[in-house]
């Protein structure tokens, strides 16, 4: 590969944005431990402010468990309409300097900027000129990683969160990835960075000695994946037209529901507001999947695929009766229901080749 092929590649990654816009919008929370969704007794946490995750508490906490670790803890409820309205306003920074955008989530997005529409050589210049735009525009913050990969990006913007800009230039990438701390892998989650510690790799210089078939033994089909990104390695395109692969709707409830007439009432309600979803997506898939966690956080989560798209109400209805009738609900106290749909095209298979080490960035 030529230095002229090698691409400019930015993530940014809006900081605790939930939790920022909640305090942006009521200044008596500023600076206070906010946790947004749910409640103190009921829940799982959807955002955490920095102030909180001071104390550990972090996305996807049950609610009890944040409350535990955070006394203090001030539970606001979502208001997602109004994060849609800013991550619109963001977005529309992001298509002043190029069309190449890939949002990952409201929060969070790929930008190809190698041939951007302002002309602007440097893609560092870029990152601090859209971080700078959407704090003047939305009164909030973003960290920015530049390289010349997604994972490289995606994986530099963790690095000098909040508020923070980290580049990884093409030939600093190896000797950044070598030093770099195994759980700090974009894609390496704490049970398999616990797991690679056992066995001995704590950095990606220790991960580098392993052979591929050695990763693959011990990893499965990740092995591969961790074999590559040690070494820079990741030809992803930033996709603008990039395809969600699921639509769902979940509801965690007051009160343990005991009795199973109620646990197929409340999935019917769910049913409703997932084909909403669905309708207005105009999004159809072929799988359905249920998904239930018990008052002891224990889950499941059981699905059925159809050989035809499933697009109406009753479709959802008949195959949730299908699949709850399955499963063994007596003596049962279920806390929260969840419905999605999935299965809409083939995912394609990922694309690598190998990193040269010179460009201007």
């Amino acid at each position: 590969m030529t230095p002229s092929s090698l691409k400019k590649i930015i993530h940014i990654d809006m900081d605790a944005f939930y939790a920022s816009v909640e305090q942006r919008d009521n200044p008596d929370l500023m600076g206070k431990p906010v946790a947004v969704g749910g409640s103190a007794d009921r829940g799982v946490v959807a955002a955490a402010s920095y102030e909180a995750r001071k104390y550990g508490v972090n996305s996807a906490m049950p609610s009890k468990i944040a409350i535990r670790k955070c006394p203090k803890l001030i539970f606001v409820r979502p208001r997602f309409d109004v994060y849609k309205e800013v991550s619109n306003q963001i977005r529309e920074i992001f298509h002043e300097y190029t069309d190449l955008v890939e949002p990952l989530s409201l929060d969070e997005a790929y930008l190809d900027v190698t041939h951007n529409k302002k002309g602007i050589p440097s893609a560092t210049l870029i990152a601090k000129e859209i971080r700078k735009q959407i704090k003047e525009k939305t009164q909030l913050t973003a960290s920015a990683g530049i390289s010349t990969n997604k994972f490289l990006a995606k994986t530099a913007s963790d690095v000098h969160k909040p508020d923070g800009v980290t580049l990884i230039p093409p030939e600093n990438v190896l000797d950044f990835l070598e030093q770099l701390p195994i759980e700090k892998f974009f894609g390496i989650g704490k049970v398999t960075a616990n797991k690679m510690k056992a066995l001995g790799i704590h950095t990606g210089l220790d991960l580098k000695k392993w052979e591929e078939v050695e990763l693959r033994k011990n990893f499965g089909k990740s092995g591969g994946y961790y074999y590559n990104i040690v070494r820079g390695i990741d030809d992803r395109e930033v996709n603008p037209s990039r395809e969600r692969k699921s639509i769902g709707a979940e509801n965690t409830y007051a009160e343990d529901i005991t009795d199973e007439i109620k646990i197929l009432e409340a999935l019917e309600k769910l049913t409703d507001t997932l084909h909403k979803r669905m309708s207005s997506s105009n999004s159809y898939g072929k799988t359905l999947t249920v998904k239930i966690k018990f008052s002891d956080f224990q889950q499941i989560t059981r699905s059925k695929t159809v050989d035809y798209d499933i697009m109406y109400k009753k479709e959802i209805i008949d195959i949730v009766q299908d699949v709850i009738t399955k499963v063994d609900l007596s003596n049962t106290k279920v806390r929260l229901l969840g419905l999605s749909v999935s299965n809409f095209k083939k995912d394609k298979p990922i694309e690598v080749r190998s990193l040269q080490l010179t460009f201007d960035f």
